[in-house]
């Protein structure tokens, strides 16, 4: 589903995704002071669009859950057939030989930590019921609304909406990596800056830091604009300004657990800068490197290194000469820039259009432009790649920095002078003991 900037006079609360990613859902209201008694009935049925939405949603995690229940119901189930043998094997040992009896009870240890996964599965089934309540209750209020077209309480419900959100997040923490096998189509938040940019938020897990940082351009940058929340930067209000005391090169920029990782200009240095402190608290070369369009992606840019984060930490993508102008892969310690591991991916770097980290998996894009598609995959954890076909809508036909967030679970984009926001489905595997 594709959400469009709201009309005057509305703006957006919060949007939210279901556990695994699957889809998102922007919920918008009248902004304060523009309903009284102002008969919108198209804006009242948008509104009401947007709450079926959250149904939706609601119904997708409802069947997902219910899905999962039945596979720890299975596991429970198994669990006490085993159980019961081992107790019969215990009381009568001439039934089972040694080794056979080893093995048995073996087995039941392996299975005795999914007691709890079973638990915290029935929680969240009952947790969502109560949400299917939550959205009906909302649902019922905004009928009235339309009968009435009369005000109510603001404020009562943006805090439901809030509420709602809190609960969905709560359920997509849950659950863990996987691999990519979508992309949502674009939610443009902004249109600001030039052609090309950086723009994100901490990606530190967990983090209750709420900052939108934005640096406009990739050439001899210095100005980071600090926005205090996203509804903020989408109002282009509440923001103050950091001056860097060294420039940057590019648009692989990322911000870590507070501070700037970026890319000095003219060098292959990485700098580490602290928001709070305003101040540098490391600097280090990547040795090798290349700089200065030696080693680019497609679109140029002097995007030579690109830094990310994801849900295993610091990553540094980039080529050297003896790699051939293939992308290099390598993790950093957040704190001294020291370089852990590094894989060779084999995928020449200037016919990459983006790439960005997921789960220990880069994945990269064929293009910039108009028709791109997530191309290749390369998996740290096995030092192995794959071919892919990942479609995703390229709206404004020029992206120039494509990051994932893993506390948020979504692709931050610059395409074209708008900043833009992409949700991802992750395929996810439940392994038992025996696998």
């Amino acid at each position: 589903m594709h959400f469009e900037k709201p009309e005057e006079g509305w703006e957006i609360y919060s949007s939210a995704q279901d556990a695994d990613g699957k889809c998102i859902c922007t919920v918008v209201a009248p902004a304060q002071n523009m309903c009284n008694r102002d008969p919108r009935s198209r804006q009242l049925r948008q509104l009401m669009e947007k709450v079926q939405n959250i149904s939706q949603s609601m119904e997708v995690l409802d069947l997902r859950t219910y899905r999962d229940l039945q596979y720890v119901r299975n596991t429970e189930s198994l669990m006490k057939v085993v159980d019961g043998k081992l107790k019969v094997a215990s009381e009568n040992p001439r039934s089972l030989n040694p080794k056979g009896f080893q093995e048995l009870k073996d087995k039941v240890t392996q299975l005795l930590p999914l007691l709890p996964v079973l638990e915290q599965y029935k929680t969240d089934a009952k947790m969502i019921l109560r949400l299917r309540e939550e959205v009906r209750n909302l649902s019922l209020v905004l009928m009235a609304i339309q009968e009435e077209m009369g005000a109510y309480d603001y404020e009562e419900l943006r805090q439901r909406v809030l509420l709602l959100e809190t609960r969905l997040h709560s359920c997509m923490q849950k659950l863990g990596c996987g691999k990519l096998t979508g992309v949502s189509n674009p939610i443009t938040v902004r249109a600001s800056g030039s052609r090309f940019g950086s723009w994100m938020t901490d990606t530190m897990i967990p983090s209750s830091d709420n900052r939108v940082w934005s640096m406009d351009g990739y050439f001899k940058g210095r100005r980071v604009l600090e926005y205090r929340t996203m509804n903020d930067f989408m109002k282009g209000q509440n923001f103050v300004q950091h001056l860097l005391p060294h420039p940057w090169a590019g648009t692989g920029h990322v911000v870590y657990n507070g501070s700037l990782y970026y890319n000095k200009y003219q060098s292959n240095i990485i700098i580490k800068y602290h928001f709070r402190s305003r101040s540098v608290l490391v600097q280090r070369s990547l040795s090798g490197a290349g700089y200065n369009n030696t080693f680019p992606y497609s679109w140029g840019g002097s995007s030579d290194i690109d830094l990310m984060a994801d849900e295993n930490g610091l990553w540094a993508v980039y080529t050297t000469i003896p790699n051939a102008g293939n992308i290099v892969i390598s993790r950093l310690e957040p704190q001294s820039l020291e370089v852990l591991q590094t894989w060779d991916t084999g995928f020449p770097k200037r016919s990459a259009g983006e790439s960005f980290m997921i789960c220990g998996t880069l994945y990269v894009t064929n293009s910039h432009l108009a028709g791109a598609k997530i191309y290749f995959a390369y998996y740290t954890n096995t030092s192995s790649y794959e071919y892919t076909d990942i479609p995703f809508h390229n709206q404004y036909s020029h992206i120039s920095m494509m990051d994932y967030n893993p506390r948020e679970r979504v692709l931050y984009t610059w395409n074209n002078g708008h900043q833009v926001l992409y949700n991802v489905t992750l395929f996810q595997v439940i392994k038992t003991s025996g696998d």
